[in-house]
């Protein structure tokens, strides 16, 4: 009954639509900038395809997901809200991520990032969290590299 309860708690109706978003965008292995994270706590993971405007901020992101609804939600999240971010503010969305993780910092200041607030309480979860980010930050330090 615990962990039914437990379940019921994380995996909210709120989490599992946001998992369906996933199909609005699809991966692009042409795209100019690639990324790929893997969570060593669960295994799941994330590829990412962007593409970057002018500015060198993000336009467009393209994912492919193999992760827990926490994982594809939080892909999800990033997604939502990953244009016009550069290089620089997903390096601190991403230490933002792993200080609330830890219990050291406050929520991340990532639009709708509260979705995933159950998940803090559950460490197995919180590599899949920090995919998006991972992936995105992997795929933007090729950019600055090819400058």
């Amino acid at each position: 009954m615990t962990s039914a309860r437990n379940a019921e708690q994380l995996y909210t109706p709120q989490i599992l639509s946001l998992a369906v978003e996933l199909a609005k965008v699809p991966f692009d292995p042409s795209s100019p900038l690639n990324g790929s994270a893997r969570s060593q706590s669960c295994g799941s993971t994330v590829e990412l395809s962007l593409y970057l405007d002018r500015h060198a901020a993000i336009d467009t992101v393209g994912l492919k997901v193999a992760a827990c609804a926490i994982g594809q939600a939080s892909a999800a999240i990033f997604a939502r809200h990953a244009t016009g971010n550069r290089s620089d503010d997903i390096e601190r969305a991403l230490e933002a991520i792993r200080s609330w993780l830890a219990d050291e910092g406050e929520m991340p200041h990532w639009p709708d990032f509260h979705f995933l607030a159950a998940a803090r309480d559950y460490p197995g979860r919180h590599g899949a969290i920090l995919l998006p980010w991972k992936a995105a930050a992997e795929a933007l330090s090729k950019d600055r590299d090819r400058r």
